[in-house]
């Protein structure tokens, strides 16, 4: 069996948004990420941009689906508060 990443984008045009998304949050976070290498993070700091960047996800999904303001994301990647 192939070694295979799960690392993979689900709608591979997503990913420039998704990466913006990402700096978004860790900036809002305070958190020194980077394009390049980001081994001198720690977990704590890593996870803590992903589990924000899904929260917003999360709630930008539910106001899309209750038909409320703010539908979240907007085209460009960024969330909408």
């Amino acid at each position: 069996m192939a070694n295979r990443s799960s690392n993979v984008a689900a709608v591979p045009e997503a990913k420039g948004a998704l990466d913006r998304f990402k700096m978004e949050v860790a900036s809002e976070l305070g958190v020194p990420l980077t394009d390049g290498y980001n081994g001198n993070l720690t977990s704590k700091q890593n996870g803590s941009v992903g589990g924000y960047m899904v929260k917003k996800m999360i709630e930008a999904q539910e106001r899309q689906m209750s038909g409320g303001a703010g539908s979240g994301m907007n085209g460009n990647g960024s969330a909408q508060y």
